[in-house]
């Protein structure tokens, strides 16, 4: 089986494929004082719990595919797959990964691994043109031609950091949950909050969407809305542009990618 692992700034996902099916996944905090040996014992309390695997760590998985977007946290999985999985392909995406999508922007080594990696995922199962919307801790935004090249997107603030914003700055504000309210007009503080959030993340995904779909495509509705991230549920009910919901996203775009290199190893 092929282990993914997706680490954002907030939290990694891990996801445990048989095949392109996806048996088993996880959510866990990203903390970039881990050490590898640290890692590899999370891991293994993991992966112990899943019937498929045995009890000693690295049994029942055959390659390991992975994306961060911390630096460190990139060096200790690097010796994770090293001390722990030496025997195993291990696909780590950095520049010279082959992804098959061209990336047209300034500088494409600034581009967000799993951003890319989203790219990926959205050309296999949809094709372009197409925009991926990844609620996570930025909200990202990213644009894929109807030839399949990554060519841009967008980066905004993302719901739970505005919310830990308005606790911090807002005198007679606090942090709350984030939830829809009874109604958008909210009766006490913590609706009127989480009304702001969660109407005005959705109006906020309508606006930019449609401003690049008319960029993307000489007809806006040829565009595929893809939403993606831990929050997405939030604000999935809410919009009027999202065509589909596929929350391992950046899971699938791993063993693609892993796919499309451990013949080269």
């Amino acid at each position: 089986m092929l282990l993914t692992i997706d680490v954002g700034n907030t939290h990694t996902v891990l996801g445990l494929f048989d095949g392109e099916e996806i048996v088993e996944h996880w959510r866990i905090s990203t903390d970039a004082r881990r050490t590898a040996d640290e890692l590899a014992v999370l891991l293994q309390g993991l992966m112990g719990m899943h019937p498929l695997l045995g009890d000693e760590l690295g049994d029942g998985i055959d390659g390991i595919a992975i994306c961060a977007t911390v630096p460190s946290v990139l060096h200790e999985l690097r010796e994770v797959t090293r001390r722990y999985y030496g025997d195993v392909p291990a696909v780590l995406v950095e520049p010279g990964v082959k992804t098959g999508v061209p990336i047209l922007t300034d500088n494409p080594k600034e581009v967000g691994a799993d951003r890319i990696i989203n790219a990926v995922a959205a050309v296999e199962l949809y094709g372009g043109p197409a925009i991926v919307v990844d609620f996570g801790t930025a909200t990202t935004f990213d644009a894929v031609s109807a030839r399949g090249e990554y060519i841009g997107g967008v980066i905004a603030p993302g719901i739970e950091i505005s919310v830990e914003a308005l606790g911090v700055r807002g005198a007679q504000l606090r942090k709350i949950e984030v939830a829809r309210p009874r109604s958008v007009i909210g009766k006490n503080t913590v609706e009127a909050m989480q009304s702001g959030i969660i109407y005005g993340f959705a109006g906020q995904v309508d606006g930019v969407v449609n401003r690049m779909a008319r960029e993307l495509a000489e007809d806006p509705d040829d565009v595929t809305v893809i939403a993606t991230g831990g929050l997405a549920p939030m604000v999935l009910g809410e919009s009027s542009v999202i065509d589909e919901h596929e929350p391992w996203l950046t899971l699938v775009g791993l063993r693609l990618v892993y796919e499309r290199n451990v013949s080269r190893m």
